[in-house]
């Protein structure tokens, strides 16, 4: 059953993921094509993912009408099968056990990659930011609260920190640990960088790799 998200949040989910013109926004379960022309406008390039082919015709004509044809791409396809790898914008309003059988495929993304969902959840997976739009923001319908993640690098293991070894456990983008033998507090992932607190200090860097 396909349900429009109201146009005001698909641009406060747009405008979460800071999407610009440097971004491929892949849509999961495209409907109408609205959020894929959205990004369009915004100058970014997108991609709309649809299973229902009559949907995939309806977003087309769409496009046609407002001009984005070319730019506003759809596609029928099966989002379990599609290649998401170019993304790095996702956005979705499925039912909460899509989004959990889709989470071990967006984790794989680049780290970085910004996840937005339509009202729904990632199972246990918190989202770094939330928002809810009321009727004086113009969202008046029951879907009207945007969820923001950011995929988190793979810190989990050890790893050497000048002369200390740093031992991560990470749930998703939460760290805990130690440095050496001091524990750490307030381990936190966004994309790519690390911070967290030890022995009253305060540590950031970048993960790249295995470094």
């Amino acid at each position: 059953v396909w349900v429009p998200t109201p146009q005001v949040l698909v641009d406060k989910m747009l405008d979460m993921a800071k999407v610009t013109p440097n971004d491929y926004v892949i849509d999961l379960g495209s409907g109408d094509g609205r959020t894929v022309m959205t990004a369009v406008r915004r100058g970014a390039r997108a991609l709309g993912i649809e299973y229902n082919p009559d949907m995939v015709a309806l977003a087309q004509r769409n496009a046609a009408r407002d001009g984005l044809t070319g730019r506003a791409e759809f596609m029928k396809a099966d989002l379990f099968q599609a290649d998401l790898s170019r993304a790095t914008v996702i956005t979705m309003f499925l039912l909460p056990d899509i989004n959990v059988r889709l989470r071990p495929t967006l984790l794989k993304l680049k780290p970085g990659t910004r996840i937005v969902s339509n009202t729904f959840t990632m199972g246990d997976w918190t989202p770094d930011e939330t928002a809810t739009l009321d009727a004086a923001a113009g969202c008046s319908s029951s879907w009207c609260t945007a969820l923001l993640w950011i995929v988190p690098a793979k810190v989990d293991g050890t790893w050497q920190v000048g002369s200390q070894a740093l031992r991560l456990t990470q749930q998703y983008q939460q760290v805990s640990g130690t440095l050496g033998d001091t524990p750490i507090t307030g381990g936190k992932l966004n994309g790519d960088q690390i911070s967290f607190t030890a022995g009253g200090k305060t540590y950031s860097g970048r993960v790249n790799g295995d470094r």
